[in-house]
């Protein structure tokens, strides 16, 4: 299967959500009654009191206060991936970088876990891998998984020119990490009330060109390495957040359709609270069809409900520069970085009372 199949597009709307009194003739009657009325009013609630205080007593969301994402941090974040070249596997950039993620994330919480394997690609190419994983409060039980991949793809196969050659990959790996590393940096200054662990996951986009039954999961061979053995021996978490292409000028962002499957009160959460907090315009309460990404595997193997927020059209396709050399930092935007971060900011403060 190519890399993020759509099949089928369905879009979904938006969904928004006196007493009479009786008066005797009588003056004598009308001040008894008039008394009576009012001793009983300071006895018992009215309807409107009853109804104040129904509404007192649900749960109300936690009232603690997400820090502010600096999306000049993440923006330079993304510029220092692409500093290294393509990290593609098996070569020095790839390794250069994966020292840099690792070193970088040890300075915002000392537990980091680098997850060194063999995979074997589609075409039978064995790949060197390296997943980095940090944890917030790692002896909570209540727990959200963040992750994004980290490495390049090999070639530019959607471009022009040059489509054997490997592309910086500003947007399609670097956005993310660098979204999440800053994460990770308010995360070590505002201390979260739950468990957090942010996973930058290798070889996801050595997949194959073409798509055929055999080529079915020849994607996000990091994560399946990871999901079949867990950096903590049965590893759980209450939901999974991927990023992918979340850096890119006028990106979009739909509802995509395995994360609709198995966790769509989560992806209805995380759009309320994006569109809440004024990023509508990123957000979009469109479904569109099923993608292949990292987040099937955490689903399927780990049975962790997972949410990928990727751009997308409405229409369901992917932007222009997806697999070309236009994927560069022309293409990063500090508004966009600033919309996906400050919204899983925000989450993750909102779930401090889980």
């Amino acid at each position: 299967m190519v890399k993020k199949e759509l099949r089928g597009v369905k879009i979904r709307d938006k969904k928004l959500r006196s007493r009479q009194f009786i008066f005797m003739k009588s003056k004598t009657i009308i001040t008894f009654f008039s008394v009576l009325f009012i001793l009983i009013q300071g006895c018992s609630p009215n309807k409107a009191d009853k109804k104040e205080q129904t509404v007192n007593t649900k749960p109300e969301t936690p009232s603690a206060t997400a820090p502010q994402f600096n999306s000049d941090s993440a923006y330079l974040y993304v510029q220092k991936q692409c500093d290294f070249g393509p990290r593609v596997p098996n070569t020095k950039s790839h390794d250069a970088c994966a020292s840099y993620l690792t070193e970088k994330l040890k300075t915002f919480t000392p537990n980091v876990i680098v997850q060194k394997g063999v995979v074997t690609t589609y075409d039978k190419v064995k790949l060197n891998i390296q997943n980095i994983i940090g944890s917030f409060n790692p002896e909570s039980k209540n727990r959200i998984l963040l992750f994004a991949h980290w490495d390049t793809r090999p070639w530019a196969d959607q471009d022009t020119v040059k489509k054997d050659q490997p592309f910086l990959a500003a947007d399609d790996a670097g956005s993310g990490v660098a979204i999440l590393l800053e994460v990770a940096r308010q995360l070590s200054v505002t201390k979260p009330g739950l468990g957090i662990d942010i996973a930058f996951f290798d070889a996801e986009d050595w997949g194959a060109k073409n798509s055929n039954p055999e080529n079915e999961d020849s994607y996000a061979l990091g994560t399946q390495y990871w999901a079949k053995n867990p950096h903590v021996e049965n590893y759980s978490a209450n939901y999974g957040i991927l990023l992918d292409m979340t850096g890119a000028r006028n990106a979009t962002f739909m509802m995509e359709g395995n994360s609709m499957q198995s966790a769509s009160n989560i992806v209805r959460k995380i759009w309320d609270i994006a569109n809440h907090a004024g990023y509508s315009g990123y957000f979009i309460y469109n479904e569109v069809g099923f993608i292949t990404d990292d987040h099937v595997y955490v689903i399927q193997m780990r049975n962790i409900p997972s949410v990928d927020i990727i751009n997308t059209t409405p229409e369901g396709r992917f932007a222009s520069h997806w697999h070309t050399h236009r994927d560069n930092m022309d293409v990063i935007d500090r508004n966009t970085l600033k919309a996906v971060g400050q919204t899983l900011l925000e989450v993750i403060f909102r779930e401090n009372g889980i």
